[in-house]
């Protein structure tokens, strides 16, 4: 090897590792830029009503105030609105992929008149707001005499009402071969058995993938907890933390990043296990679908 041919490879590995750091340099500075609001909100909900409002502001308290957790939990029954919220969640993450599985098999597996076209009409009710049926299902669930429970924010999910859902697994459904359906129906097994002993336990990445999805929009509902749930013992954290606002005595802006804390604590835990899985299932929904 040349000394020229030595040299032109010193350069371009001396390019490479400039280009490497400016890469990581900008990765690094977006990373701060994305955590500080989430900083910011850590130091405020360990600080005191006096340092909220220091000027200037003042990033590490000093000292802290560890206790304004215990009064999040003591002085509003949070602790009990998490608890609901997890009910919900629960509850509607188990409907959303019982009734959005079912509808996708059906879009995807069968074959029965107008399938495609109906499968247009579903899409197209994901351009509908919500605000347009709030005032009719409102008075729905008043009629039913369903306010003030948590039937109207848990159980639409069990009839398939979010057609992403719907598409999402219904394009995965599609990539598994029919063969294995038509194996199946030769040894006897009916649509049904085809769904849950085939198809379901070869779409977990896409299951998984829906159900993180469809949790995180849950857990931090707002709208819907907010219309039907008036009695403060049924609230939901989400609209829990509206209470820490407060017109005539101002907000405990304190007790409110500390309450944030706690209501962000079980998304980020779980987005920290699952990262890895979610993005093998979006990857693996994104390409076959």
């Amino acid at each position: 090897m040349t000394t020229l041919s030595l040299g032109r490879k010193k350069n371009r590995q001396r390019a490479d590792a400039i280009q490497k750091f400016v890469i990581y340099l900008i990765l690094i500075g977006g990373a701060v830029i994305v955590l500080f609001p989430f900083l910011w909100t850590f130091s405020t909900s360990l600080k005191t009503p006096d340092q909220v409002y220091q000027i200037p502001p003042q990033l590490i308290p000093n000292p802290a105030e560890p206790s304004n957790y215990v009064r999040v939990l003591v002085e509003r029954p949070f602790a009990r609105w998490m608890l609901n919220s997890v009910f919900v969640v629960v509850i509607s993450t188990i409907g959303t992929l019982l009734s959005c599985s079912l509808a996708a098999f059906a879009f995807s597996r069968l074959r029965w008149p107008f399938r495609d076209k109906l499968f247009l009409v579903l899409l197209a009710t994901m351009m509908l707001p919500t605000q347009v049926t709030l005032i009719p299902t409102f008075i729905l669930f008043k009629e039913l005499g369903w306010i003030n429970t948590y039937f109207p924010i848990t159980l639409p999910a069990w009839f398939a009402r979010n057609a992403f859902y719907v598409f999402l697994l219904r394009q995965f459904f599609m990539t598994i071969p029919l063969d294995l359906d038509d194996a199946a129906r030769m040894d006897g097994a009916s649509h049904f058995q085809v769904y849950w002993r085939i198809i379901l336990p070869m779409s977990k990445p896409a299951l998984g993938v829906a159900a993180l999805m469809f949790a995180q929009f849950k857990w931090r509902e707002f709208l819907a907890p907010l219309i039907y749930l008036n009695r403060t013992e049924s609230l939901t954290a989400a609209v829990g933390l509206r209470t820490f606002m407060d017109e005539t005595h101002g907000t405990d802006w304190e007790l409110m990043m500390a309450a944030n804390i706690l209501f962000m604590a079980p998304v980020v835990i779980v987005f920290f296990f699952t990262q890895r899985y979610m993005i093998q299932g979006v990857v693996i929904t994104g390409v076959k679908g």
